[in-house]
């Protein structure tokens, strides 16, 4: 199963990643920055990601997020650093208000691989208390990903975001609670995988990124709610979705 599983996870990955860079692309063509600022931007970004998915790829192989403080700081410490900027980040904000909001919803597909986990439980490799309720919320997540996006409702997307976030939040919680060391406080009825490669990545990498990604997303929509004109540019409000009444200057 592991084999798999490492198959999957690394099609998924390629997939993931094609997807937010050229989604990040079309984004920051939609701006009024100028082309070098678009290509560094675009870089940067590109470096970071890529080289972080290695960072983890490697750590994992390696044993690290077996051993404290491995697991927790590849959870806590993107977040801790990626939260401020892409909350506060004004440049971020622009390329933001350039996209349509239903792009950071439908990409969340991919949360359907947690069906790894029901799989694992049915196998009798991971307890019920984690795999049942972590599982069956990411499966959920990513089956409403698409309809959220396509309904083109602000309100449904914010619902999704706010259980995608609640359903990482509890999968997080209960793997600390069950998971072998100072921190288990539950003694599960069968023993975890997700501590072992190559399970443990969804925990170190696709967790704290998906969050990123919600984070965004909650961002994004409440940018459109407050429909701000000055930030849209002529070209985002050529494109802005068609839910979103753009206002226009009289000049």
């Amino acid at each position: 199963m592991a084999e798999v599983v490492i198959v999957l996870q690394n099609a998924l990955r390629l997939v993931v990643t094609a997807a937010l860079l050229s989604g990040l692309w079309r984004g920051l063509a939609r701006t009024t920055l100028s082309a070098a600022t678009r290509r560094s931007l675009w870089l940067t970004v590109a470096v970071v990601y890529v080289a972080w998915l290695l960072a983890s790829e490697w750590f994992a192989l390696s044993g690290a997020f077996s051993r404290l403080p491995g697991l927790p700081a590849a959870i806590f410490l993107p977040l801790l650093i990626g939260l401020p900027i892409l909350l506060r980040s004004t440049l971020v904000g622009r390329v933001l208000d350039a996209m349509p909001w239903p792009w950071l919803v439908g990409v969340q597909v991919y949360r359907v691989f947690g069906a790894v986990f029901l799989v694992a439980w049915a196998a009798g490799q991971a307890p019920t208390i984690f795999a049942l309720p972590a599982g069956i919320g990411d499966v959920l997540t990513g089956l409403l990903a698409l309809p959220v996006a396509f309904s083109g409702s602000r309100r449904r997307a914010v619902a999704w975001n706010v259980f995608g976030l609640l359903d990482l939040i509890n999968a997080i919680t209960l793997g600390f609670l069950t998971a072998p060391g100072p921190t288990r406080l539950i003694v599960p009825d069968a023993p975890s995988i997700v501590g072992t490669y190559p399970y443990v990545l969804i925990p170190a990498f696709a967790v704290p990124s998906s969050i990123l990604l919600h984070a965004l997303s909650l961002r994004q929509i409440r940018r459109r709610a407050s429909a701000v004109p000055s930030v849209l540019d002529g070209t985002a409000r050529s494109h802005a979705p068609s839910a979103v009444v753009v206002p226009t200057s009289s000049t």
